[in-house]
């Protein structure tokens, strides 16, 4: 019962007109969430909570999710479907379990962690990926869409192998050079005091608040996505370091036409993926990407 798995009780409450019942190890967490509404009623113990449901998500960090889904099918009935908000799915789909199993992933989050911080718009607009395989009962996919578009999300089918690489580029990568990038410029930036007036924010220009928002994100939750992904972001660190070290060699060149192509390259890239948003050199707020979340789409 933290953010995501808080969010998904709220959601389907709130918009779905389910009854939700939830476990979690940490009885005091249990207690909260049910306390702030996110949850109808609680369970001792994981069979409790999933005995007579229709639909099951399993929100674990992802080095506990093939036990505790493990644990989940065979606790629930012959005709619920189970799923997974995990941001990588190859591991789970190599276990083979059996139909009632769909994968998925809300691509939602925020900076903040804990059920006290759940809401129910957090999927409003997002993508949720799903892996079905050769095999999965139709009925059951068809539920588990129809309870995800009632959250507010676009389900979106996905092979778990097309889906880990993805998300070690746009997700896992980026988290792994915003700790780059805070640690580097740690070590630049003037110690406490040595310029009148500045503190130790003082060299942070908006573009490196933008650029390191998820740095020293929740460890007990990126090691393992790190550790779980490691071949495909491995793969796709290797093909960053290529890619700093082209650029390294225009710059070191000192001629600005080429220079000026990769960073319009860039830009025509940048609006293929996110679409465009007005001049990147805009004057907002430090932190977060506009008022809806854009920013934290692709943090799980």
């Amino acid at each position: 019962m933290g953010l995501i798995g808080g969010s998904i009780g709220l959601a389907l409450r709130d918009r779905a007109g389910a009854r939700v019942r939830g476990f979690d190890p940490d009885g005091e967490v249990l207690a909260r969430a049910l306390e702030l509404g996110v949850l109808d009623e609680t369970a001792p113990e994981l069979a409790g909570a999933v005995e007579g449901a229709q639909a099951v998500f399993v929100a674990a960090p992802v080095g506990a999710l093939a036990d505790a889904t493990r644990a989940a099918l065979a606790a629930s009935g012959p005709d619920c479907v189970v799923s997974d908000v995990g941001s990588t799915k190859r591991a789970l789909a190599e276990l083979e379990l059996d139909r009632r199993f769909i994968g998925g992933h809300p691509l939602a989050g925020a900076e903040t962690a804990g059920v006290e911080h759940a809401r129910g718009n957090l999927f409003e607009r997002a993508t949720w990926y799903l892996t079905p395989r050769p095999g999965t009962a139709s009925e059951l996919y068809e539920r588990l869409r129809g309870l995800i578009v009632a959250m507010g999300a676009r389900p979106e089918s996905i092979d778990p192998e097309a889906h880990d690489r993805l998300m070690a580029t746009v997700s896992h990568l980026p988290h792994v050079l915003a700790n780059v990038l805070v640690a580097q410029a740690a070590r630049a930036a003037p110690a406490r005091g040595a310029a009148a007036g500045a503190g130790p924010g003082a060299a942070a220009g908006p573009s490196f608040r933008d650029a390191t928002r998820v740095a020293g994100a929740n460890n007990a939750i990126w090691t393992d996505i790190y550790l779980a992904n490691r071949a495909a972001l491995l793969e796709a660190i290797d093909d960053t370091s290529n890619r700093l070290a082209a650029v390294r060699e225009l710059i070191a060149a000192g001629e600005p036409r080429p220079l000026a192509a990769w960073i319009e390259a860039a830009r025509a890239d940048r609006e293929r993926l996110v679409g465009s948003e007005g001049p990147i050199d805009r004057k907002r707020p430090p932190g977060r990407e506009g008022s809806g979340g854009r920013a934290t789409r692709l943090d799980s």
